[in-house]
Order: C-alpha cells, then sequence, then structure tokens
C-alpha cells in the first residue's frame, strides 16, 4: 500500500458530473503534476487540470483533498469533479495513467479503507452489498451493516466469550487460590444462551434472501398458465404465452419488487412425463430449481381434463401457495379436489385468472404479505452471507462443544471459547487471511 491509485468512482458515459478518486501517499504529488495547488483539506477549490506534459488544459474541475488518516482509505485521498462528458473523463485519465500513480484494483479503495482500520470486513462488504442495492429492503440491510449494527452483535457475542473464559481461566490458572466453589458453572446457563443466539443467528437465512432475491417457482403441468402468470405479475409479456404445451424449456427468471423486496419469480417447464429429451432436460431443471426454491406457487389449470392438473404436487411444501387459475372454467370436482390438495398441505389457496383484469390482484398481495411476514419479521439478520452463516456456525460447533463438556475439564472448555472467539473475529476480519481478503474484495466495483 506505498503506491497511489486512481480510478473513476463514477459510471462511465455521458454526464453532468464525473468523480475521479486519488489514494496513496503521493496522492498531492499527482495533483501538483496536474497545475493545481492543493486545497485546504475538505475545502471544495476549482482548478484547472493541465496535463502533465503537454499542459494542455484538460477541465475546469471542482478539487477535494482529504488528508489520512481521516479519510475514506485512511490515506491522502483526492477527488476531481469533472464535467462529465467521455472525452474530458478519458483525458483525465489517460493523464493520470502517465503520472506516477497506478490505476487501482477492484476493491482496492475499500480494502485500503479496512487495511487502516477504517472499516471492519463485515462494513466493507456492507458497501459492495449498498452499491447493488436494487430494493428499498436490500438498502436498509446494508445500511444497518455498514452503521455497525452487525459489528455490535458479534462484539456483544465474543464479550460473552471473553467473560466466560475469563471465569474459566481463574478456576485453571488460580486452582489453590481462594476461587468461589462452582465458577466454572457460573458460565454455564450465559454460554447456553448464546449458543442458541448463535445457532439461530447461523440458520436464518433472511440476509441471503434480501440480498439475492427471495425465489418464487411457479410450478404445474403444461399450459397451466404459468407463463401468463409471470406476465402478469410483471406487468408486461416476457415470456412466450402459447396453446402449444411445453412451450417453456428452460427456467426463465424475472425480478419484481414487491413490498420493497427483491423477488425473483422463476417461469419454468411444465412438469410431465415425456420422452422428448429436450423437454425432459428441461423438466429436470425445472425439478431441481423449485426444489431449492424459497417458495412454491403452484399453479392449477381449471380446465383440464382428468388429473393432469397434479402435475408437481410432489414437490410442494406446506405454507406453498396454489393458485387455482382459469377459476371460472374449473369444474366443481376439479376445484373442492384441489382445494383438497391445498387443505392436506396447509397451502395458501388463491383463486383467479391471469388473463382477466384484476385477476392477479389478491395473488399478489398474497405473495407481498408472505414475503414481509417471512423477511421482515424480527430484528435484522446477522448473516448477510454465506461466509457470515459459516463462521458463526463454526463459532456455534465449538461452543456447542464446550458446553457439552465436563466442568472437570476447564482447559478444553477454555480452549473451545477461544475457537469461538476465533471464528467470530475471522467474520470481521480481525483475523483474516490474504485469500479471504482477495475474495471478498474481487466482486467489488472499480473506484470502491
Amino acid at each position: 500500500m506505498n503506491d497511489t491509485i486512481f480510478a473513476p468512482a463514477t459510471s462511465s458515459g455521458r454526464s453532468a458530473i464525473a468523480v475521479v478518486r486519488i489514494s496513496g501517499p503521493g496522492a498531492r504529488t499527482v495533483l501538483r503534476s496536474l497545475g493545481c495547488s492543493v486545497p485546504p483539506p475538505r475545502q471544495a477549490r476549482v482548478r484547472r487540470l493541465l496535463h502533465p506534459v503537454s499542459r494542455e488544459t484538460l477541465d475546469e474541475a471542482l478539487v477535494l483533498f482529504m488528508p489520512g488518516p481521516s479519510s475514506f482509505t485512511g490515506e491522502d485521498t483526492v477527488e476531481l469533479h469533472l464535467h462529465g462528458g467521455p472525452a474530458v473523463v478519458g483525458g483525465v485519465l489517460d493523464a493520470l495513467d502517465g503520472a506516477d500513480v497506478r490505476p487501482a484494483n477492484p476493491g482496492e479503495f475499500t480494502r485500503r479503507a479496512f487495511e487502516h482500520g477504517r472499516l471492519d470486513l463485515v462494513e466493507a462488504e456492507a458497501i459492495a452489498d449498498l452499491i447493488d442495492a436494487e430494493s428499498a429492503a436490500q438498502r436498509r440491510l446494508a445500511l444497518q451493516q455498514l452503521s455497525g449494527g452487525t459489528t455490535r452483535m458479534l462484539a456483544a457475542w465474543r464479550g460473552a466469550l471473553i467473560e466466560a473464559l475469563a471465569l474459566l481461566e481463574a478456576a485453571i490458572d488460580f486452582p489453590d487460590e481462594d476461587i468461589p466453589n462452582g465458577i466454572v458453572g457460573r458460565a454455564d446457563a450465559p454460554l447456553r444462551r448464546l449458543l442458541e443466539e448463535l445457532t439461530t443467528a447461523a440458520a436464518d437465512l433472511r440476509g441471503d434472501r434480501v440480498r439475492s432475491g427471495y425465489r418464487v417457482a411457479l410450478v404445474g403441468a403444461p399450459n397451466a398458465g404459468k407463463s401468463s402468470v409471470l406476465n402478469g405479475l410483471i406487468g408486461r409479456d416476457a415470456v412466450i404465452v402459447t396453446d402449444v404445451a411445453g412451450t417453456t424449456r428452460d427456467i426463465i427468471e424475472h425480478p419484481i419488487d414487491l413490498a420493497g423486496y427483491r423477488v425473483v419469480l422463476a417461469d419454468m417447464a411444465g412438469l410431465r412425463v415425456t420422452d422428448q429429451s429436450i423437454e425432459a432436460e428441461g423438466v429436470r431443471r425445472a425439478r431441481a430449481y423449485a426444489a431449492e426454491a424459497d417458495l412454491r406457487l403452484w399453479v392449477v389449470d381449471g380446465s383440464a381434463e382428468g388429473d393432469g392438473w397434479r402435475e408437481g404436487v410432489d414437490l410442494l411444501r406446506t405454507g406453498d401457495i396454489a393458485l387455482l387459475n382459469k377459476s371460472d372454467l374449473m369444474s366443481g370436482a376439479a376445484l373442492s379436489a384441489a382445494n383438497d390438495v391445498a387443505d392436506a398441505l396447509e397451502m395458501e389457496p388463491v383463486e383467479g385468472s391471469a388473463t382477466e383484469a384484476g385477476g392477479l390482484v389478491e395473488l399478489r398481495a398474497v405473495l407481498e404479505s408472505r414475503v414481509v411476514r417471512e423477511l421482515g419479521a424480527g430484528p435484522a439478520p446477522a448473516a448477510t452471507r454465506l461466509r457470515h452463516r459459516r463462521l458463526i456456525a463454526e463459532a456455534a460447533e465449538h461452543l456447542a462443544r464446550a458446553v457439552g463438556g465436563s466442568a472437570s475439564d476447564p482447559e478444553l472448555m477454555a480452549e473451545d471459547l477461544r475457537l469461538a472467539s476465533r471464528s467470530l473475529e475471522s467474520l470481521t476480519g480481525a483475523i483474516s487471511t490474504e485469500a479471504v481478503l482477495d475474495a471478498v474484495f474481487a466482486n467489488f466495483c472499480i473506484g470502491k
């Protein structure tokens, strides 16, 4: 981190303003090489930028200087607020590329902030999530994490571990001293409560679902109306709808915003036994996707003859939703049978027609209610990524071994508590490897 880096901090293309960031020990020198003096710290000044070699005017820019360590990266940082024309931005970037400064790698600004102690790893990841946020729920979750909500929760858990470890260390280090009887046992109840919290947090998938989207699989027989339902819910003809059974072969995902949450609707092949190899592969993929989805929306064809409408019943789970589509065409017997299936699986039945105006109003309301109930209940999740859940689960595993151990072996219990604490420290980056950091920051955009 002894070199100086630069990158555009705004997306490419024509715009009113474009921002270029420079960070590192040579930030002042680079700015002077562009022919302008360094402005007072944190005070915007208009400066004429000149090419370092030709001295051609590049732009009249607004320049900011933030000296380290009180900057985002913890280093001397310069921001150039340029006119946003591609020729202006390109000219400045070309000029910088010829100076004693190099282009930043993806996420390098945020990585430097982490390595200078300006952020922990959880907060750094929240920055990437905030940039990628497409829904209000994703924004709220990222801001909660960035403001230190998750870090404070982890600190409280680690504090409970250290407190219990102190009791164990007293029994280990001073066995002949006047230590109160049962001091090791005093740690048992708090550790059991902590174990319950860690186990619950590791199993909580709400953070993953908010970040990546709550996946809803539309399942049912061919021509049940799944594609029409998807088009109706997203408000446009995104997928082909025909009378020919088996039109849809691949998994077709479309995101939709429901009550501020990102929901991914997936249309897929109709479920049936077929000897056509392409359709059979589509059915296989549909079944695999439905099995892993957060919710299955079973679309029942009200006009189907025989028992064909029952396709997909084996994939359904308690709490899924049954849409009795084409309900105006559904016979009394079929309607009753479909309702019986829904009742047996404790599903939520909805009657409607995907081809009629307002036919999916109730379905949309039911989906919104379900998403809010599942993702919005309770305090913010501690884990928003698989990495988080794995480390919390690892800490819970060590803690469970300590709680299950004998009070007569405080040395073993203490070691398990230390391991649990290290797992939580790895989560925030207090203990980390270069490979972990490379993996975390590789997905950041350049300039952040």
